[in-house]
């Protein structure tokens, strides 16, 4: 068996690429996705990886195997270039170059995310993780957000990035693109509570950054701004928590209407 063990060999420095640099990232139209779980995952959604990096000994053999059967490219390498190439402390033995997802966008979304600013990659790929888990079309990430393809938010969003739309859009595209939906903005002092709302209409759901609150343009998009009722004295939720709760109650309402039908 042939192992890579070189730093400067080309597919090792694309790798690094990807997992460092945004630029390189849509440059290529590539992402790199780490661990067995996620590159699995992204294979049997029907992304075929480029290729598939690996250490003999140290990763899933049994997919490794399905992949090559499968006429994927894969390549062994040592310990040290796992290592150069992981984003991580501990390397899980297994990174793919995936192309970059893209899922088809709805034409007529009725359940929308909108993140607004929220700069924090695994709280960004946890929130689309939650939203691909309650059933949401699509989510729009307005300016100032972190890249949804940074290593963290695709860790964190385990396998939401191939599940569910995500687009990046100005707000006036988003006011245009949501033109038919009555958008609301999760907001600690927000005068409605989240269970009150009738999700059973087509929605947008705005989430803002939990340091910086709302953006102006936010506030000015949405229609009403929603809070999530707690007890006296409680810290107000990360931003993540909040929206997540907000999205299964919506997801709640859609099945409970679906049993009275």
């Amino acid at each position: 068996m042939d192992i890579i063990t070189s730093l400067q060999n080309e597919r090792v420095k694309l790798t690094r690429g990807l997992q460092e640099r945004p630029r390189t990232r849509r440059k290529y139209m590539r992402i790199a996705v780490e661990g067995a779980r996620l590159v699995r995952d992204a294979w049997e959604r029907g992304s075929r990886p480029d290729f598939v990096l690996y250490t003999p000994g140290d990763s899933d053999e049994t997919l490794i195997a399905k992949m090559t059967k499968a006429r994927v490219t894969t390549l062994a390498v040592s310990a040290e270039v796992m290592q150069h190439v992981s984003d991580t402390q501990s390397p899980q033995g297994i990174i793919g170059v995936f192309p970059l997802p893209m899922p088809p966008l709805p034409k007529n979304p009725r359940r929308v995310l909108i993140c607004d600013a929220l700069g924090d990659p695994g709280n960004l790929g946890g929130l689309l993780r939650s939203a691909a888990a309650a059933g949401a079309d699509l989510a729009i990430l307005a300016p100032g957000c972190a890249d949804p393809y940074n290593p963290k938010a695709l860790r964190a969003g385990m396998g939401a990035h191939f599940r569910l739309p995500v687009v990046e859009a100005t707000w006036a595209e988003i006011a245009g693109y949501c033109e038919a939906l009555t958008l609301y903005a999760a907001d600690a002092e927000g005068d409605a509570a989240y269970d009150a709302v009738n999700w059973l209409k087509p929605w947008g759901l705005i989430v803002g950054s939990e340091a910086h609150g709302l953006s102006a343009d936010a506030a000015n998009l949405a229609s009403k701004q929603i809070a999530i009722p707690m007890a006296a004295a409680t810290e107000s939720l990360n931003a993540m928590v909040a929206a997540s709760i907000i999205l299964f109650e919506a997801a709640r309402q859609g099945r409970s209407n679906e049993h009275a039908g």
